[in-house]
């Protein structure tokens, strides 16, 4: 399970000229899924997402993670992440998870983070999306879990 986490002032989802998701401050993750993830390591991942600390305290230092900020928390399913990019000039896809499994996970995903974390938004499986952000900083971390 890999995490594109961004630091943001502000983000934003849009599909079919619809928005449906948007944030303050906080975080906007790429949620990209391989084969092998399993469903049982998403509470952990969004434990990771939770408590991961990017944020600064008072004295400037990444000490403060989203339950510390109270943020927003964007998620956008984002299948490219896990692309093989070690040779050529056209990435393979063939590490993602199937299109039936990252939609079961990224579904799961969302179950999960709406049960953690209330007021969430989150992208949709599928669509042809456009995520509009403001990085803060910019801060962008990749975050792996197995």
């Amino acid at each position: 399970m890999i995490g594109l986490l961004q630091r943001v002032s502000r983000a934003s989802v849009t599909i079919d000229g619809d928005k449906v998701g948007k944030i303050g401050p906080g975080l906007l993750v790429l949620a990209g899924f391989r084969r092998g993830d399993r469903a049982e390591r998403i509470p952990r991942f969004v434990e990771r997402l939770l408590n991961y600390r990017v944020f600064a305290d008072e004295h400037g230092r990444m000490n403060r993670s989203l339950r510390d900020t109270g943020g927003g928390l964007l998620v956008v399913p984002q299948f490219t992440l896990a692309a093989d990019t070690g040779s050529g000039n056209r990435p393979s896809f063939t590490p993602a998870a199937p299109p039936d499994v990252g939609e079961a996970l990224f579904a799961a995903l969302v179950e999960q983070v709406e049960r953690d974390w209330p007021g969430a938004a989150f992208g949709r499986f599928g669509a042809e999306m456009q995520v509009a952000l403001v990085n803060d900083g910019p801060v962008t971390f990749w975050l792996e879990v197995d």
